[in-house]
C-alpha cells in the first residue's frame, strides 16, 4: 500500500470521529438556533415597532459587515478581557448562531415579503388573527420559497465550521491539524479533510434537490386546489 494511502486510512477514523462529535453537532445546533434568531429578527424588522426594527437592522448590519473569523475571535479571545469566559464549543456555537441568524433573517424577510398581500387579506377575512395568519398561511408559503437559499446556507455552514479550529474546537479540521503536527504530512492530511467536507457537501446537495422537488410538488398541489 502506498504511504499516502496508508496514512489516509490510519487517520480517517480520527477525522470522522471529530466530525461526528463536534462538526455535525456544531452545524446542526448553530443552524437550528440561527433559524430561530433569524425568524425573530425578520419579524422584528417587518412588523415590530421602530426601536425593535432598528436593533434588528443594526444586528444584521454588524454581522454581515464583519468576517466570521473575527466574530469568533471577539467572542472567544476578546470577551475574557471584560470577564466573560466561554469554552471553545459554546463560543463557536454563539458565533455561528449569530452569523446564521443575520444571514437567514434576510432570506426569511425576503420570502415573507414575497407572499402576496391578498393572502393576508384572505386570512383576515375568515377571522384569523395575525398570529394565525402568519403560522397557517404566510409561513407555509414562504417556507417553500426559502428552502433553496436556506439549504445553501446550511451547506456553507458545514464548511464554515472549519473556522472553529482557530478557537481550539477539536472539530474535523483541527483533528487534521493535530495529525499533521505529528506526521509532517500536511498535503495528504489536508486533502483528506477536504475530501470529507466535499462528500458531506455533496450528500447535502442531493438531499437539497430532493427537498426542493418535494416542496415543488406540494406547491403545485396547492395551486391546483386554489
Amino acid at each position: 500500500m502506498p504511504h499516502w494511502l496508508q496514512l489516509m486510512a490510519e487517520s480517517l477514523p480520527s477525522l470522522l470521529w471529530a466530525g461526528l462529535i463536534f462538526t455535525i453537532p456544531l452545524t446542526l445546533l448553530s443552524f437550528a438556533f440561527g433559524l430561530i434568531l433569524g425568524l425573530a429578527t425578520a419579524i422584528g424588522r417587518l412588523f415590530g415597532p421602530e426601536p425593535v426594527a432598528a436593533i434588528a437592522r443594526f444586528y444584521v448590519w454588524v454581522i454581515r459587515g464583519t468576517p466570521l473569523l473575527v466574530q469568533l475571535f471577539v467572542i472567544f479571545y476578546g470577551l475574557p478581557s471584560i470577564g466573560i469566559l466561554l469554552d471553545a464549543f459554546p463560543a463557536a456555537l454563539i458565533g455561528f448562531t449569530l452569523n446564521i441568524g443575520a444571514y437567514s433573517s434576510e432570506i426569511i424577510r425576503a420570502v415573507i415579503s414575497s407572499v402576496p398581500k391578498g393572502q393576508w387579506e384572505a386570512a383576515y377575512s375568515i377571522g384569523m388573527s395575525w398570529r394565525q395568519a402568519m403560522s397557517r398561511t404566510i409561513l407555509p408559503q414562504a417556507a417553500r420559497v426559502a428552502v433553496p437559499p436556506l439549504s445553501n446556507t446550511f451547506i456553507s455552514l458545514v464548511k464554515d465550521t472549519s473556522l472553529a479550529a482557530a478557537i481550539t474546537v477539536p472539530e474535523l479540521f483541527q483533528a487534521a491539524q493535530r495529525i499533521v503536527a505529528t506526521t509532517y504530512e500536511p498535503l495528504i492530511l489536508y486533502i483528506e479533510a477536504a475530501l470529507i467536507y466535499l462528500v458531506l457537501s455533496s450528500v447535502l446537495s442531493q438531499l437539497q434537490v430532493r427537498l426542493e422537488r418535494r416542496f415543488a410538488r406540494y406547491g403545485g398541489m396547492l395551486e391546483a386546489n386554489a
